[in-house]
């Protein structure tokens, strides 16, 4: 006879895990936020005063700006070119599997290989700037790692380049649940490649569009390894290029590392991301009443 506590049983060991490794934390999180608390102790409550420095701290609005503008920057090409890239993969043509790997294997690459790999592209002596040289395009290095908008620029390309192939996978698993009659239908009334696309594909991909643009944007706004990555650890010249998040982990790591105020950028962090899933949810039930 099972009892009524069979179930939890099976569930116990995934909930023991999620409570100590995600619950725990961010309650601890939150209640950091309102102490002065350093990595060496400390934590006597201070209120709002960590809000209240974060508002006249311009460092912390310098990151957001950034992490604003990588958002904005990587999400229209995250849901435009793998969708294109999908749409040209599906179909059966010899050799297609080996440009479906080449699109998805900078996915599962790892993401300190790829920052080295396009820190040596586009170091002054490297690759990009010795091609741009020899074609006689430029006369001097372009400083894509060491100027303050060509860094950010550069990170945003690595995160567009490395994500591509993610997305792409959804949006073929998405393909194949577009019915095809309603190609067939359209065809039949004159329309071609393009006005099947726009008249088709599109509607019916709209909530995984949807999608896309929620993950990617979730994605862009925490954006932490290109920037280090790219910047050397120094978030760009003078941590011009600073996100949100390296400022979190300069801010509350080290010796003398100011955990209640790291605690209170990772809420801002938390309310920020958490607004952009519940947009994404309001877009997702319009879609579904349409």
């Amino acid at each position: 006879m099972t009892r009524w506590y069979t179930p939890w049983l099976f569930l116990l060991p995934g909930l023991a895990v999620v409570v100590t490794f995600s619950l725990v934390p961010f309650v601890n999180m939150i209640v950091l936020a309102f102490t002065d608390a350093t990595a060496l102790g400390g934590g006597h409550f201070t209120g709002l005063a960590n809000f209240q420095r974060m508002l006249d701290d311009p460092k912390f609005w310098v990151a957001l700006r950034n992490s604003t503008l990588y958002l904005v920057g990587v999400v229209p090409p995250l849901v435009v070119l793998p969708l294109l890239i999908a749409l040209l993969v599906r179909k059966k043509l010899p050799g297609i599997t080996f440009f479906r790997t080449a699109f998805f294997t900078p996915v599962i690459a790892s993401a300190v290989v790829v920052g080295l790999i396009w820190t040596w592209l586009l170091d002054s002596q490297g690759l990009v700037n010795n091609v741009l040289r020899a074609l006689g395009w430029v006369s001097r290095p372009v400083p894509f790692l060491t100027d303050e908008w060509l860094l950010l620029v550069s990170a945003m390309l690595v995160t567009i380049w490395k994500g591509l192939g993610y997305y792409m996978i959804i949006y073929l698993a998405a393909l194949g649940n577009v019915p095809a009659d309603l190609h067939e239908a359209a065809q039949v009334d004159g329309a071609g490649p393009v006005r099947r696309f726009f008249a088709v594909t599109v509607p019916a991909l709209r909530p995984t569009m949807v999608l896309v643009a929620a993950l990617s944007a979730v994605n862009g706004f925490r954006v932490f390894s290109e920037i280090y990555l790219l910047s050397g650890g120094s978030g760009g010249p003078g941590g011009a290029d600073t996100s949100l998040v390296m400022l979190i982990q300069q801010t509350g790591t080290g010796l003398t590392g100011n955990v209640g105020y790291a605690s209170a950028l990772s809420m801002v962090l938390f309310v920020v991301t958490l607004g952009l899933l519940l947009v994404t949810l309001r877009l997702n039930r319009r879609e579904e009443a349409l």
